[in-house]
């Protein structure tokens, strides 16, 4: 490197090379300001504007669209099916609503709930981890007051956590959800569901990373002028595994698609295998209750059916065919002659 120093004129020259320079541009940029119209529609021309997206790291979008309309359709059916069943066990009308689903953290899920609360975790077996089962306070009481033979009124003053009798109470509502739970997910997996333990401060039950993602499942129940909030907590690494069956193209939603072709070839191909109940009635009568208790080996029972008269052959309990009686290679057998068609 040499040691050769700039001199002061040799600075200046430099800054006046670099400021003759840069002269043009900016008269150019002059100029077409002070141009006609045509050049300042041209210089005011805007530039192409790049959509920018939040990206929340605490909260990681890992649950897909297809999957949340998944579990809506799926969830839908649920709702429904558990307000009938409560509609039965407390003789009232009751109205079960889905309201969203939506992923969130655990830790926004916890800080949603009340406290105390009936907070119900439950273990899905096969799938690995607790989902957790909330049931409102604001709800449960009136439930519980309904069952014990009152009105079904809301009280807002009451603040504690479930007595030992209410809690029994709470376990039947609860077994009424896990049971429509596990028929709604028996399309997609065959679930034992048990319940671990109640707790009524959330707070004390961690089964995921505070961090980690959940996708909470709300229904509004209505039961009269009582509403209230019943939430089902599904960690998003618990399903996974069985994600691609909910998402995926073959899912079957409550929505049925028109039958073609192709359809019902593939479903007349798997059913080719499987076996049903064939039943030929060969005759029908009445007799007395005294004359069948008296019936001996070698007794002969007669009725009205002429022996041309064609049989009836049913499967699965529904009459498909009329058919002649016969044998073939000394066995008996039918013989289909007509085919019966049953639509209305």
């Amino acid at each position: 490197m040499s040691d050769e120093k700039l001199s002061r004129d040799d600075v200046d020259s430099l800054l006046q090379a670099r400021a003759a320079a840069a002269k043009p541009a900016t008269g150019s940029k002059s100029q077409s300001s002070n141009s006609g119209s045509g050049n300042q529609t041209e210089a005011a021309k805007p530039q192409s504007k790049v959509r920018v997206l939040s990206y929340d790291f605490k909260r990681p979008e890992r649950v897909g669209k297809d999957l949340v309309r998944a579990l809506q359709s799926l969830h839908e059916g649920l709702g429904r099916n558990f307000g009938a069943s409560l509609s039965a066990a407390l003789r009232s009308m009751v109205e079960v609503r889905l309201i969203s689903v939506d992923q969130l953290t655990y830790r926004e899920f916890i800080q949603s709930l009340e406290i105390p609360t009936c907070f119900n975790l439950l273990r899905p077996k096969p799938l690995e981890r607790n989902w957790i089962l909330d049931i409102s306070p604001s709800l449960l009481y009136p439930i519980i007051d309904r069952m014990l033979g009152g009105p079904g009124a809301s009280d807002t003053t009451v603040n504690r956590p479930l007595s030992d009798i209410e809690l029994r109470l709470a376990g039947r509502i609860s077994s009424l959800f896990i049971r429509e739970l596990r028929q709604a997910w028996s399309g997609v997996i065959v679930l034992d569901i048990d319940v671990e333990r109640v707790e009524s401060n959330p707070q004390l039950v961690q089964i995921v990373p505070p961090n980690e993602v959940v996708i909470m499942v709300s229904f509004e129940v209505s039961m009269g002028t009582t509403r209230g909030m019943t939430n089902l907590c599904i960690p998003y690494n618990t399903i996974e595994r069985v994600a691609s069956k909910l998402s995926s193209s073959s899912w079957v939603g409550y929505t049925a698609n028109a039958a073609n072709e192709e359809s019902k070839k593939i479903v007349s191909h798997r059913l080719d295998g499987s076996t049903t109940n064939l039943v030929v009635t060969l005759a029908r009568s009445q007799i007395k209750t005294g004359d069948l208790f008296d019936l001996q080996v070698g007794d002969i029972i007669s009725t009205e059916m002429d022996v041309k008269q064609f049989l009836e052959v049913e499967v699965s309990d529904s009459v498909k065919f009329m058919a002649s009686a016969g044998s073939f290679k000394g066995r008996k057998a039918i013989k289909i002659e007509t085919v019966v068609n049953n639509e209305s």
